[in-house]
């Protein structure tokens, strides 16, 4: 896997038509929201409305678009550099399954290989048992598929689940990237601290830099210059530093 730090932002082809349709299904949303941190965002995303057929075939789509290029597929061959996609409960789930089988559909045969693996939140001390269902992740290069990354908590918490399990991360792919700083006193984001501290390629579907160069060109229904105005000013204030 390349060095997180020079690998190239990778080319995002889906950014014009899966955009439109996470705001018709109200999976981004304008207007005036307080996240977590206390601040106050002209814009909300939630992947909880990612339910229906054609929103997680969009979705998985441009995951495996990602996928599909450097640094987790070889430059050469197409060969993912990764063997399993691993979706942390309870989000990641539905993400790592619907891309896997995105992969085997686009992919063909060098894709054929993937595998997908989930933990489970209480051990099962019955059955086939175990914390983990899905490939096994013994000596396994692991990719990590979520939606976002906040306090960077649940993160960690997959991290160690997969190396307690003989794996290794090789990278991690985000439906979104809000690009702000953590903090007053951290100013990176919370996925260029993710980059720094797993030293893993971590990128994602789309960013905030994204929906602004989509939206300024206009002609989407229910965004229009003051969205974007809003978009701009939010970035400019709480813009992370990488």
């Amino acid at each position: 896997m390349a060095d997180p730090s020079t690998a190239p932002p990778p080319a995002k082809p889906y950014k014009s038509t899966l955009l439109p349709l996470l705001l018709s299904n109200s999976v981004l949303t304008f207007g005036t929201y307080t996240l977590k941190s206390g601040r106050i965002s002209p814009y909300f995303f939630t992947s909880s409305l990612l339910h229906n057929a054609a929103q997680v075939s969009a979705v998985s789509s441009a995951y495996a678009t990602i996928l599909s290029q450097p640094p987790f597929s070889s430059p050469g061959t197409g060969a993912p550099t990764f063997d399993v996609l691993f979706g942390p409960a309870y989000k990641g789930i539905p993400l790592c399954a619907g891309v896997m089988a995105e992969l085997a559909h686009t992919g063909g045969e060098k894709m054929a290989g993937v595998s997908y693996s989930f933990n489970r939140k209480e051990v099962k001390d019955h059955g086939e048992g175990g914390g983990i269902v899905g490939c096994p992740l013994k000596g396994r290069r692991v990719v990590i598929i979520d939606d976002v990354i906040t306090s960077g908590k649940a993160m960690r918490e997959a991290v160690n689940i997969i190396k307690s399990e003989g794996g290794q991360v090789v990278g991690v792919v985000l439906l979104l990237d809000r690009q702000e700083k953590v903090s007053d006193t951290e100013a990176k984001s919370a996925v260029g601290v993710a980059r720094a501290d797993l030293g893993v390629p971590v990128q994602a579907v789309v960013e905030l830099a994204d929906l602004i160069e989509v939206f300024e060109k206009g002609g989407m229904k229910g965004v229009g210059p003051e969205e974007v105005r809003k978009l701009k000013e939010y970035r400019d204030k709480y813009g992370s530093i990488e």
